[in-house]
């Protein structure tokens, strides 16, 4: 049990994580962020206190206690952006439990987080990501692995997959369709359309993979047959990235940042992108407006005689 909190707290934190689950789709990294959060929130209430936080005196909690809860996590050396996250994680409960228990939030949920500057992502250029992809094919000793490398980053830049995506598709994919079914992050299913360019990439490699990928078993190996470890995805992108003279946000998660920043400077629809990445919320997706608008504010500061 939580230290300071009674069983039946620690009951209504299980249900609130298993409506997470159920009815939001949540994933267990996001489940396993949102326990720690509010546990940590609620543990803290119990020591304040000195006294058993069970749900009737969960009700009853104030602005100081909100104030005393951050004032304590900004002392313990958390960042604006990690405590803004933490109450974000206690609102949702907050709203959940006062919605299912029918009592007036306000004192949680009027908490105000602490301002922090957003990071952008940072995606590359059109040709810096060709040249990566071209970099890939090339530096692996076996061309099967090479050919196994830049259809992976393929992928991410040609399709906006995820890392986890690209690794989790199977013999059963292949040869890809024109149009892809992913299942991404909180199980959530979106249809992707492949550009052929992927298409031929994964039909090269798997016409060199000395493993043919069963129905079911992973598509992309690792050099003993086993399903491919991430961590040589972020390998192969480091040894592009330093032959390339590319920056150290050039990751392969930098290539997905790539797609949706290119389609919307193509005019793409911010709608139709959140789609493609599988964004549960728009507000996730505009921040690749704001990654334009700057890059277009470098341009004209670099080129307007008057900046």
């Amino acid at each position: 049990m939580t230290v300071g909190l009674s069983d039946g707290a620690v009951q209504m934190l299980g249900r609130w994580l298993d409506h997470l689950r159920a009815l939001d789709g949540a994933s267990e990294n996001t489940i396993t962020a949102y326990r720690a959060d509010v546990a940590g929130f609620l543990g803290f209430l119990g020591r304040h206190h000195g006294e058993g936080m069970g749900a009737e005196r969960l009700k009853r909690v104030i602005q100081s206690d909100m104030r005393a809860w951050m004032a304590h996590e900004r002392g313990r050396g958390l960042s604006s952006r990690s405590l803004a996250r933490e109450l974000s994680s206690v609102k949702s409960f907050y709203r959940w439990f006062s919605e299912r228990e029918g009592f007036d939030a306000t004192h949680v949920l009027s908490a105000r987080a602490p301002r922090f500057q957003a990071k952008l992502p940072r995606p590359l250029s059109e040709s810096a990501a060709r040249d990566v992809i071209a970099q890939v094919e090339v530096q692996a000793a076996e061309p099967w692995i090479a050919a196994r490398d830049a259809a992976i980053m393929t992928l991410l830049y040609g399709c906006g997959l995820r890392r986890s995506e690209a690794l989790g598709l199977t013999g059963s994919d292949v040869p890809l369709p024109e149009v892809l079914r992913i299942r991404g992050k909180g199980d959530k299913e979106r249809l992707v359309p492949v550009l052929p360019a992927a298409r031929d990439a994964v039909e090269d490699y798997v016409r060199l993979c000395p493993y043919a990928p069963g129905p079911g078993e992973a598509l992309f190996r690792g050099a003993r047959g086993g399903a491919l470890n991430p961590r040589l995805v972020d390998l192969a992108m480091e040894k592009a990235r330093v032959s390339l003279g590319l920056p150290v946000t050039a990751t392969p998660h930098a290539l997905r940042h790539s797609f949706a920043t290119h389609l919307l400077a193509s005019g793409g629809d911010l709608r139709a992108i959140q789609e493609l990445l599988g964004h549960a919320r728009l507000s996730t997706t505009q921040v690749y407006t704001a990654v334009d608008g700057a890059r277009l504010m470098q341009v004209y500061r670099a080129a307007h005689p008057r900046a």
